[in-house]
């Protein structure tokens, strides 16, 4: 190589370094430059680990009842009715909205005096809130799946009970509704038409019925209708985190048990019994028609005792008795719904023998033989009297607010 040649080898590497210190140059210079403009001027309260502004108020604590069954006799084992706040291992079923098991924190932004104010001011109104006691015969936590929500202003209760009405509709339990009147300082169950606002609600899914235990897809509906309601409230509902689903197979287990219904039927001799005598003397005996069919004696508070259906096919109807001729009839008792019910029962034999004397016919069991009285004695012991002593053993008698929802 020519010394012009080594000189212009030279000249190009000198070139080329000098581009790519300028360059360094350039980086550092613009670095600078948007650290001065993008460096934050005060803490995030999000992302430091100690924040500066102060921490939230802690929740109010809620006292909640312990609603337990009483105490299983000896010799007995049926399914227990489960206290849903005794487990410490429950399982929760996530949202549908979030699949969370945790609810997010809340920040409160205490950015004046006046924030700060406003913040102990709606944690003072939710101290005030009522205790978890509700009224058992309104809500019962051992049968329902109770979501509590306490408010820091008063809404109307016709808002609450609208607001997811259309979600709430596609879930096949019964929703009970309760709001804390702070004027007579009790729950009362909510009415569209209630004349006060309420800022305490309690809502409660009942968790069995005679159709069976509560469903997932009902449970996860009606969790989604409460979260949406409290977005809309501007409140963190309390949504309990228990076994809900073996919860209810529990109770459904028990109801099993005791779920019977006692029939006594009546059979013609030899003519049919005609529909205008069986009439007179259902009325007689206090009992009244009703739109299903069968003729039913209620009790001094207007709860049904017992019923008496036709054997056969058709329904009684008032506008058909006059053409009515049957061979059969049959008295019924629902024993869970029914109080004192070997008292009752004894007033149901008592009306059923009437019934035979007049109409000549005969007390008869399913198999078609006479009943007497040591097989009216052994059903009243075995299928009334030992069942309704079961239930009362786990505080649900028979014939109870509770009892008649749960067997419903």
């Amino acid at each position: 190589m020519t010394e012009l040649q080594f000189g212009l080898i030279g000249l190009g590497i000198a070139a080329v370094a000098g581009v790519l210190g300028y360059n360094k140059w350039q980086e550092y210079r613009h670095r600078q430059v948007a650290e001065k403009v993008l460096k934050p001027h005060h803490d995030d309260v999000l992302l430091n680990e100690t924040p500066a502004r102060p921490a939230a108020p802690p929740e109010p604590v809620r006292n909640e009842p312990e609603l337990r069954p009483a105490p299983l006799m000896a010799e007995r084992a049926e399914p227990v009715l489960a206290d849903p706040s005794a487990a410490e291992d429950d399982v929760w079923l996530p949202s549908p909205a979030t699949g969370d098991d945790e609810a997010a924190p809340c920040v409160l932004d205490a950015r004046a005096d006046e924030d700060e104010e406003a913040v102990a001011s709606a944690a003072s109104a939710v101290d005030e809130m009522p205790s978890g006691a509700l009224p058992p015969e309104l809500l019962d936590r051992r049968l329902e799946y109770v979501v509590a929500m306490d408010l820091v202003e008063p809404v109307s209760s016709r808002q609450i009970l609208l607001s997811q009405r259309e979600a709430l509709q596609r879930v096949s339990k019964p929703i009970y509704w309760l709001g804390y009147n702070e004027r007579t300082q009790v729950w009362e169950a909510l009415r569209s038409d209630a004349p006060f606002d309420v800022r305490a609600v309690r809502i409660g899914l009942q968790l069995v019925n005679r159709l069976g235990p509560l469903s997932t897809g009902d449970l996860t509906l009606f969790v989604g209708a409460m979260e949406a309601l409290g977005e809309e409230l501007m409140v963190i509902p309390d949504i309990p985190r228990t076994r809900v689903l073996d919860q209810a197979a529990e109770i459904d287990r028990f109801c099993a048990a005791v779920d019977l219904e006692i029939g006594l039927n009546l059979v013609s001799r030899g003519s049919a019994f005609a529909g205008t005598k069986i009439r007179a003397l259902a009325e007689a005996a206090g009992m009244q028609l009703g739109s299903d069919g069968l003729f039913t004696r209620y009790d001094d508070q207007g709860r049904p005792l017992f019923s008496l259906q036709n054997m056969e096919t058709a329904r009684f109807a008032a506008d058909s008795l006059r053409n009515v001729a049957t061979h059969g009839l049959t008295f019924l008792l629902d024993v869970p719904r029914v109080d004192h019910g070997e008292r009752v029962f004894a007033q149901m034999v008592e009306l059923a023998r009437r019934f035979a004397d007049t109409l000549q016919g005969m007390l008869v069991d399913d198999n078609r033989q006479p009943l007497g009285e040591t097989q009216l004695d052994h059903i009243r012991r075995e299928f009334i009297g030992k069942p309704q002593a079961t239930m009362a053993s786990f505080d649900l008698p028979a014939g109870s607010p509770q009892a008649l929802r749960l067997f419903s």
